[in-house]
């Protein structure tokens, strides 16, 4: 098959897929974004030829607006623009959780420094400000009084950017000192990673300590729900452990995966390439049966 790598920088995730793709023969089309000019009639050179692209863009802006005009073009992508939309804002992807009857945490969205500040205080202390539009943890904020509230929202107020005026207010999770991030194809668990730190992120970007995760049914359901409410794909659902069970607080729709490989005995990018095959295979006709096996 001839796969479509968009991107706008090669990192060690990409690499470990290039690799995989090419060890099985594949044919690789990389597509920098950087370089590219979407028009309304004619795709970037050599897109159109691929069965299927994937998308690994780092900005959000270019993730979302590359896959829409892919899917304008009716060239396969994943993921799909519309799962690239609500992975992509926290708003968007706590009402779809919630939608679908998956536990989240309990947050509010309000447009004002007022109404957040008493959002906020309806939440009481320490909760979480987050920036609907963000990864690796960056901008996010825990809120311990009602002065640090008071002068992060001005902080905030005063950024020139519309989604800064966005306040994304989120009760703040008590849990054991990690998450579990768990990747998935399509639903179905790839491999799981504890990530721990003693400071509140845990985020390996922030430099969490992996260990292996081993996915149970209860938590496999629950990344299984996640995936379908945001409409399917290669994703990262992160979860909390509490006193009543799990939280999905995030689901991330352009994973990075270089962290889990290092952490658990299953090969992902292989496991990855293997989903791939079968949704080209699927979209052929060849292989309506073949699913990616679970690794639990």
């Amino acid at each position: 098959m001839n796969v479509g790598i968009l991107y706008s920088r090669i990192r060690r995730d990409e690499k470990l897929l290039l690799s995989e793709l090419r060890e099985r023969g594949h044919e690789v089309t990389k597509v920098d974004v950087r370089d590219q000019q979407f028009s309304l009639s004619d795709a970037p050179e050599g897109l159109t030829d691929c069965d299927v692209v994937v998308d690994r863009c780092l900005a959000t802006s270019r993730s979302k607006y590359a896959t829409r005009f892919l899917d304008h073009y009716d060239v396969p992508v994943v993921n799909s623009a519309e799962t690239a939309a609500l992975c992509a804002d926290k708003a968007e992807t706590s009402l779809a959780l919630e939608a679908a009857g998956v536990p989240t945490p309990d947050t509010t969205v309000a447009f004002t420094t007022d109404a957040a500040l008493d959002a906020i205080e309806g939440y009481g202390y320490p909760c979480v400000l987050k920036p609907v539009v963000g990864s690796w943890g960056r901008l996010m904020a825990k809120l311990d009084s009602r002065s640090a509230a008071e002068a992060i929202l001005e902080h905030k107020a005063t950024l020139g950017h519309y989604e800064h005026k966005v306040f994304y207010v989120q009760e703040f999770v008590e849990k054991p000192g990690r998450d579990i991030r768990v990747v998935a194809a399509d639903g179905d668990p790839i491999a799981g990673m504890t990530r721990s730190s003693d400071h509140w992120l845990t985020n390996a970007a922030k430099g969490a300590t992996a260990e292996p995760f081993e996915v149970d049914d209860e938590v496999a359901d629950l990344v299984a729900r996640a995936s379908e409410a945001v409409g399917g794909g290669l994703l990262g659902v992160d979860l909390m452990e509490t006193g009543d069970g799990y939280t999905i607080h995030e689901v991330n729709h352009t994973v990075e995966f270089k962290a889990l490989d290092d952490a658990v005995d299953v090969d992902v990018p292989a496991k990855v390439v293997d989903w791939l095959e079968s949704r080209v295979a699927a979209s052929d006709g060849e292989g309506d049966d073949q699913t990616v096996e679970a690794t639990t």
